[in-house]
């Protein structure tokens, strides 16, 4: 592994829009408290269709306006930091989304000359 290529973990929690979390959005709160824990960073995706486990579309046709698209947060950092933010994810998500980890390997670009 070269001086640019650092180890880190991937986490990904999949959820509908409508998932709650003591009465506001289940990802905003997540993100909230992602930043409490001092991650290093989060991403919320708003995805334009899906279906989970109960194999219901939930998708932004004009026609067929949902109210609970698909989302998708993604948060990145080391290891230990993702394994010690996860009993915060047990305790939020109550094992209505799937979340999933892979290990991934973070890339710096070289800075121009």
């Amino acid at each position: 592994m070269t001086e640019q290529n650092q180890n880190a973990m991937l986490l990904r929690i999949f959820m509908g829009e409508s998932d709650q979390w003591q009465h506001q959005a289940l990802y905003d709160a997540l993100a909230v408290e992602a930043r409490k824990q001092d991650l290093s960073g989060i991403t919320v995706l708003r995805g334009i269709l899906g279906y989970g486990a109960r194999r219901i579309f939930h998708a932004s046709h004009l026609i067929d306006l949902s109210e609970d698209l698909p989302i998708v947060i993604e948060i990145v950092d080391t290891e230990e930091n993702i394994q010690s933010f996860l009993p915060t994810i047990d305790k939020m998500v109550h094992g209505k989304s799937l979340v999933t980890l892979e290990k991934v390997q973070i890339y710096k670009p070289k800075a121009p000359n």
